[in-house]
C-alpha cells in the first residue's frame, strides 16, 4: 500500500553477545495483497527452550503469510476465540516443521511470544501474546494498544503454551486518526514503558517518525537509536526489536508536549482470584438453576390494557431485518380465528331465503302470462 511505509529492525542484546548466545528475537515487514504487516517475536531466553530463535523466525513468517492470504477472514470472523485458535494453530503448524528438521523433544523448545499488527485499507488486526508492546501514535499522544502480559512473578507467556490461545489478546479497530503503530519486544519495552502508570515515552513518537523517509531511512535511523540508547546502554541488555506501521499524510503529534511522566495507576489487593473465588457460590447456584429451567412451564405474561379480543388473537414472530432494511420494518403477523365463536341467529338466513322463493314464483307467473 502506497499510503503506508513498514519497518522492523532486530538488534542482539549484549547479553547475549558477551555469552556467545544466538539472537533469539525476529521482527518482519511485509506488503503484499494490498495488505501491510509487521510482526514482532522473542524467543524464551532459558536454557531448555534451545531452538526459541527458530521458533520466532518461524511465527512471524508464518502468521504474516496468514495476515496476508486470508485478512478478511480473520477480520470479518465474530467468534473470537476462533481467530486466536486459528492464528496458535498458524504458528504450531509451522513449529511442527521444526520438529521434524531437528529431531525436537518437545514444542517448547521452540517458545516465543508473538506481537503482530495488519493493515488493510481501514482496517486494523492486532493480536499480542506475552510481554512486549503495541503502541499508537495519535495527533493528541501516544498510548498503548496492548500492553505487556506477565503473572505475578514477572514470567510471560508463550505460543507454546498448553493454552496459549486464551492468552492471545486480538484487537480489531480502524485506522481513523492513527498517526502510525509501533510494535517492540520487551527488550525495547523495559526502557520506552512505565508499567506502573502506562505512560509510553515520547521517544517512541520519534521513533515512529522515522517512517516518513521511507523505508530503508528508517530501518537505519532505529538501528542506530536502538544501538546507541538500549542496546548499547546496559552490559545486560536484552534482544531488541522494533517494527513500525507509518500512516503517510496523517498528522503527527507534537512531541514537544508529549509527557515524561505520569501518575502511577491506583491499585487495591483485590486479585482475580478473590473475584473468582467469591462469585463461585453464586454462580454454582445460577448454574443449576439455568439447567433445570428447561422443565418449567412457559409463563403467559400479558400487560395490562393490552387485551385482545376473545375472538381473535394475533401472534407475532421477530423477523430479521436485512442490513438494507430499516429496522422498523413492520414483523410478519399470522392471524388466527377462533374456532369457538358463537354462531349468528338464523332468522337473517330465513328471511333472504322466503324472498328469494316469492321472486321465483313471481318470475314464473309473468313467463305464464305472457306466454298465454
Amino acid at each position: 500500500m502506497s499510503d503506508i511505509t513498514v519497518s522492523a529492525v532486530t538488534l542482539m542484546g549484549q547479553k547475549h553477545k558477551t555469552r556467545g548466545v544466538p539472537c533469539e528475537d525476529y521482527s518482519l515487514a511485509t506488503q503484499r495483497e494490498g495488505v501491510s504487516v509487521v510482526v514482532v517475536a522473542d524467543g524464551a531466553g532459558s536454557k531448555q527452550y534451545t531452538h526459541a530463535r527458530y521458533g520466532s523466525k518461524s511465527a512471524c513468517e508464518s502468521v504474516s503469510e496468514l495476515l496476508i492470504n486470508y485478512f478478511d477472514a480473520l477480520y470479518y470472523e465474530n467468534r473470537e476465540a476462533a481467530v486466536r485458535s486459528i492464528v496458535i494453530a498458524t504458528v504450531h503448524v509451522g513449529f511442527a516443521n521444526l520438529i521434524e528438521k531437528f529431531k525436537l523433544d518437545s514444542l517448547e523448545r521452540l517458545s516465543c511470544t508473538l506481537l503482530f499488527c495488519a493493515v488493510k485499507d481501514r482496517r486494523v488486526l492486532i493480536g499480542h501474546i506475552g510481554d512486549g508492546l503495541i503502541a499508537a501514535a495519535t495527533p493528541t499522544g501516544v498510548h498503548p494498544l496492548t500492553m505487556p502480559q506477565n503473572d505475578s512473578a514477572g514470567r510471560t507467556y508463550f505460543v507454546t503454551a498448553p493454552h496459549a490461545a486464551d492468552y492471545l489478546r486480538i484487537v480489531k479497530t480502524t485506522v481513523d486518526d492513527i498517526h502510525g503503530v509501533a510494535l517492540m519486544t520487551d527488550g525495547v519495552q523495559d526502557s520506552v514503558y512505565d508499567e506502573n502508570s502506562g505512560l509510553v515515552k515520547p521517544v517512541v513518537a520519534r521513533m515512529i517518525e522515522t517512517a516518513s523517509a521511507g523505508r530503508e531511512k528508517s530501518e537505519t535511523d532505529i538501528a542506530s537509536i536502538l544501538s546507541q540508547y538500549i542496546v548499547g546502554a546496559s552490559n545486560v541488555s536484552d534482544d531488541s526489536s522494533f517494527g513500525i506501521l507509518y500512516f503517510n499524510g496523517t498528522k503527527a503529534p507534537d512531541t514537544g508536549k508529549l509527557p515524561k511522566s505520569a501518575e502511577k495507576f491506583g491499585k487495591s489487593q483485590d486479585s482475580f482470584k478473590d473475584l473468582q473465588t467469591s462469585m463461585a457460590p453464586e454462580y454454582k447456584k445460577a448454574k443449576q438453576i439455568i439447567t433445570t429451567c428447561g422443565s418449567n412451564p412457559a409463563p403467559k405474561i400479558t400487560a395490562p390494557g393490552d387485551e385482545e379480543p376473545d375472538d381473535i388473537k394475533v401472534a407475532s414472530k421477530p423477523v430479521a431485518v436485512k442490513k438494507d432494511e430499516k429496522e422498523d420494518a413492520a414483523p410478519e403477523t399470522k392471524v388466527k380465528i377462533d374456532t369457538n365463536r358463537k354462531p349468528k341467529s338464523h332468522w337473517l338466513l330465513k328471511a333472504v331465503a322466503l324472498f328469494e322463493l316469492i321472486a321465483i314464483i313471481i318470475l314464473l307467473i309473468k313467463i305464464f302470462f305472457l306466454g298465454g
